[in-house]
């Protein structure tokens, strides 16, 4: 199917301007594009990934996975859109209500503010966000127990390692990294109580979640201080983590997707943030009219979070690291072992 006799005029004087005119709208175009799909599928649900992109092999990749699941059990379209930086948010979320698409999923805390305003000037417009609460009478907000998934990565890092010492690099540092850092920490300690536990973030601003040279940099330096298991909490910039682990040839663990075939045999597991299962809920909902706002929050017990086994990493979890971490998974779930949450439980006691 061709693009739509504005967007073809629309290229057509791209390509007869000068170098510096198609620079200065380039922005336009691409809020264009998103107004011209919306033409052609009124109300199909939308979404605006984070920085990074779909293919960040990360977060958004989570996201992208629940796009791809609901098209292809439905055969219905998505419309979607990465920025490239947060502010370019709200014009995107904007411009997906305008052309009544429903429900629009904002990917990632950094864009809380947009849907916020979004929200408040299309009041019969459905929204959603991932990772943040955002409190609005037309939004579903879905955020996840990091803490609790990344209590069983502390355990099954403790468990792999023979040096006695384990690193976790984080992206951006904000509360939801904590939150994460705290509970590997936690888990870790349970299992060995004399585990050291080497920690760095890459950054103050969103940026660092989309650095994988950082990451890598971080990484070496906790591999050169005796690390031997490395988590990393980090979107985008974790690739580099798992990159520096794999080339140093010790353990990296990922998180939020499945990650555990960048470097088969080299991630020890990956902590995943159903974030696939967030965004196809949400489209799902807003399709068979069961759509509501509020809050949902996804631990071990949702099935909001879980730990993958898969033929990339079987060779590496022994029987007593699989017991270990089914036992937590277990008392977590039915509530017998509590792991402390900074967001809620105050400072994380082991940091």
């Amino acid at each position: 199917m061709g693009a739509p006799p504005f967007e073809i005029e629309f290229l057509a004087n791209c390509r007869m301007g000068d170098t510096m005119k198609r620079w200065m709208i380039a922005p336009a175009f691409a809020l264009l594009v998103i107004q011209a799909a919306g033409l052609s599928a009124a109300a199909a649900p939308a979404i605006v990934y984070s920085v990074g992109g779909k293919f960040d092999g990360s977060f958004n990749e989570s996201a992208y996975a629940g796009v791809t699941r609901y098209k292809e059990e439905t055969g219905k379209t998505v419309r979607e859109f990465e920025i490239e930086r947060a502010a370019q948010s709200l014009q995107a979320l904007r411009n997906f209500a305008t052309r009544n698409h429903a429900p629009i999923v904002a990917i990632g805390f950094n864009q809380a503010s947009a849907v916020g305003e979004a929200a408040k000037a299309f009041p019969d417009k459905s929204f959603a966000i991932i990772d943040m609460v955002v409190d609005a009478p037309n939004v579903a907000s879905y955020v996840f127990k990091e803490h609790e998934g990344a209590y069983i990565a502390g355990v099954l890092a403790a468990k792999a390692s023979e040096s006695g010492v384990i690193g976790f690099v984080g992206g951006m540092d904000i509360p939801i990294i904590r939150r994460f850092l705290c509970g590997y920490q936690e888990g870790a300690l349970a299992t060995n109580p004399d585990i050291k536990v080497l920690y760095n973030m890459a950054g103050d601003t969103p940026a660092a979640f989309a650095d994988p040279v950082r990451g890598a940099e971080l990484a070496r330096g906790q591999i050169d201080a005796g690390a031997d298991v490395i988590i990393q909490a980090a979107g985008g910039t974790g690739i580099g983590v798992l990159q520096a682990a794999a080339d140093a040839d010790v353990l990296g663990i990922g998180t939020d997707s499945n990650q555990n075939g960048m470097h088969p045999g080299k991630v020890l597991t990956s902590i995943r943030k159903r974030v696939d299962n967030a965004v196809y809920d949400s489209f799902t909902a807003a399709a068979n009219g069961s759509f509501e706002p509020g809050v949902r929050v996804l631990g071990l017990a949702e099935g909001g979070m879980d730990w993958v086994l898969d033929d990339h990493n079987r060779a590496l979890i022994s029987d007593d690291m699989k017991s270990a971490a089914a036992s937590a998974v277990s008392a977590i779930s039915d509530g017998s072992l509590k792991v402390h949450d900074v967001l809620t439980d105050g400072p994380c006691p082991h940091s």
